[in-house]
């Protein structure tokens, strides 16, 4: 089963989708919960395809929403993620205060580490791994294309990837390339923070939850990048603590 089925099949309630928000690089669905997913577009030279039911998002139910992350529109699967995230329970009791920079510079101390995708924190994590390798759909200088992950993820010891994998749908082949004794990662406001994905061969889930919906609206509304976004709180979980419990 893919990660994409089992979250959607572990949805256990819905609720309906109280308002939807698609900001220039974060998308909001209101249902249970407040839930984020990045905002990816395709590369269409005057805008991006079109949403089905656009105008009337907010008439469905989140369930309903959850299902356009199927769709290989990915500002459909943007919101699909965002409404999955709207729904999920999420126990904070479970959390570990980490964040993923510590992680990944304490795990990948003179070892090999992949990131899949362009974070923020590479120029503070690059002197303080063994080799780093970032892996993007859109490469920056120093940056490996997409097309690498099948020759540098199996050597890495450490495996971070971004959670716009599962909008993209490229989650699943990414995970298969990963050695079974590699740490591996899940990171960025999208990811889904359920125990399935530890089932999946994910060992840590670095996400965030809406805590305070009125700030998230104002300051993705307003272009905010993630590090700017107001009413969020930074969670991570780990596979060993939360089956500990």
């Amino acid at each position: 089963m893919s990660i994409l089925d089992d979250l959607l099949n572990s949805l256990e309630e819905d609720a309906p989708v109280r308002n939807v928000l698609v900001g220039v690089h974060w998308t909001l669905v209101c249902s249970r919960r407040g839930g984020l997913a990045s905002t990816i577009t395709d590369q269409s030279p005057h805008g991006h395809a079109a949403v089905r039911d656009v105008g009337a998002l907010h008439k469905k139910s989140a369930r309903e929403l959850a299902e356009y992350a199927r769709s290989d529109n990915p500002l459909e699967a943007s919101l699909g993620v965002a409404a999955i995230n709207s729904l999920l329970p999420v126990d904070e009791s479970q959390a570990v205060e980490i964040n993923a920079l510590h992680v990944l510079s304490k795990h990948g101390a003179g070892k090999n580490v992949a990131l899949v995708g362009h974070f923020p924190f590479i120029p503070r994590l690059r002197p303080a791994v063994g080799q780093l390798w970032v892996i993007e759909q859109r490469p920056a200088e120093g940056d490996h294309p997409a097309e690498a992950a099948a020759e540098l993820i199996p050597q890495a010891d450490v495996v971070a990837i971004t959670s716009s994998a599962l909008i993209n749908h490229t989650l699943d082949d990414l995970l298969a390339l990963c050695r079974p004794q590699a740490l591996v990662m899940m990171l960025g406001p999208s990811t889904p923070l359920s125990p399935r994905l530890f089932k999946h061969g994910v060992d840590i889930l670095s996400g965030s939850i809406v805590v305070d919906e009125t700030a998230v609206i104002r300051t993705v509304g307003q272009g905010a990048g993630f590090q700017q976004v107001e009413g969020v709180r930074l969670l991570t979980f780990r596979s060993d603590q939360w089956y500990s419990h």
